[in-house]
C-alpha cells in the first residue's frame, strides 16, 4: 500500500501521507474482507534517501520526509486501524550498510525488498534495458541482484520477486527455472519470505507475481508468503485477491505471514 489522497475517477491521488489517507484504504480493506494492511510507501519518495537515487523518474519523486510518513501510519495505530508501518526498499548494490543506517531508527514492522533500477535503467519502463540487452542478459542479471539482495539480509519479504517478467518477455524455459531454483536456494538461506502480489495483473504480462514455478518452489522449500496488492490508490485494496489466495492454496499453502516489529508469524491463509 502506499498513502494517497482521495482518487481522481479511479486513479491514483496525490502523495498524502496522513492518518487520514490512510483510513481510505482501511475502509476498502474491511469491504473485502481483508484483516489488516500494511504500508509500504517507495522509498525514493524520501529526502533521506536523496543521495542514493540516482535514475530520473525516482528522482522526480524525491521531495518528503520519511518522519512524516512513519508518524501518520503510527498515528493511523494509535486509532486503532488495523495497520501496519513497512517500507518499499529498492536494492542499490554496495550501500546495505548506509540502507540499514537509515532504516534503524525506525519502527518498522516489516520491509519489502525489490529490484527496480538494474544498472541504471528501470526494468519496468520501456525502452531502456531492453532495447539494449537480450531478454537472457535481463534476466541473468535482475536475479543476480535479487539473490544479492535476500543475502543482504536488509528486508523481511521478496517483493513482485519475478517483476522482469512484466513485459511477457522471457528466455527458453529452463534458463528461467534454473533462475528460480538459485534464487529460492538465496531466499530460503536468508529466512525470507516471497510476496505473492496481485499488481502483475494490471501489468502488460497480465500475471500474478511471482509464476506458479517459482511460487511451488518456494513451497517445497519452507519459504513463507505474504499476500500483495501494491495498491496505490483505495480502489486496489484488495484487488484480485481471489486469484492469489487460489494461487497460494494450489502451491500448498496453508498460511500466511503476518510481521509486527519484524518478527514473523503464521496465520491460516484465507
Amino acid at each position: 500500500m502506499h498513502i494517497r489522497g482521495p482518487s481522481v475517477n479511479g486513479r491514483e491521488g496525490p502523495i498524502e501521507h496522513t492518518a487520514d489517507a490512510a483510513e481510505q484504504f482501511v475502509e476498502t480493506a474491511r469491504s473485502r474482507g481483508v484483516d489488516e494492511i500494511g504500508f509500504t510507501e517507495h522509498l525514493y519518495y524520501f529526502r533521506e534517501f536523496e543521495a542514493l537515487v540516482e535514475h530520473p523518474y525516482q528522482q522526480a519523486k524525491v521531495g518528503h520526509d520519511l518522519a512524516d510518513y512513519v508518524d501518520a501510519v503510527l498515528e493511523a495505530k494509535r486509532r486503532k486501524l488495523p495497520v501496519k508501518l513497512g517500507l518499499a526498499v529498492d536494492f542499490y548494490p554496495g550501500h546495505e550498510g548506509q540502507l540499514a543506517h537509515i532504516l534503524e531508527p525506525y519502527p518498522w514492522d516489516f520491509l519489502l525488498g525489490s529490484v527496480h533500477i538494474l544498472e541504471g535503467d528501470a526494468i519496468d519502463l520501456q525502452p531502456g534495458l531492453w532495447d539494449r540487452l537480450s531478454v537472457e542478459e535481463i534476466w541473468r542479471r535482475y536475479f543476480v541482484w535479487i539473490r544479492d539482495l535476500a543475502r543482504s539480509r536488509l528486508v523481511d519479504v521478496l517483493a513482485h520477486p519475478d517483476l522482469v517478467k512484466i513485459y511477457g518477455r522471457r528466455p527458453e524455459a529452463e534458463t528461467v527455472g534454473v533462475h528460480y531454483e538459485e534464487t529460492v536456494d538465496a531466499i530460503e538461506a536468508a529466512g525470507m519470505a516471497i510476496e505473492v502480489s496481485t499488481a502483475g495483473l494490471r501489468r502488460p504480462v497480465g500475471e500474478i507475481y511471482p509464476a506458479p514455478d517459482f511460487l511451488g518452489r518456494c513451497r517445497d522449500r519452507g519459504v513463507p508468503a505474504t499476500i500483495a496488492s501494491d495498491a496505490h490508490h483505495p480502489g486496489d485494496v484488495g484487488r484480485d485477491f481471489d486469484q492469489a489466495l487460489a494461487l497460494l492454496r494450489e502451491a500448498g499453502y496453508e498460511t500466511i505471514t503476518v510481521f509486527d516489529g519484524r518478527q514473523a508469524r503464521q496465520e491460516p491463509l484465507g
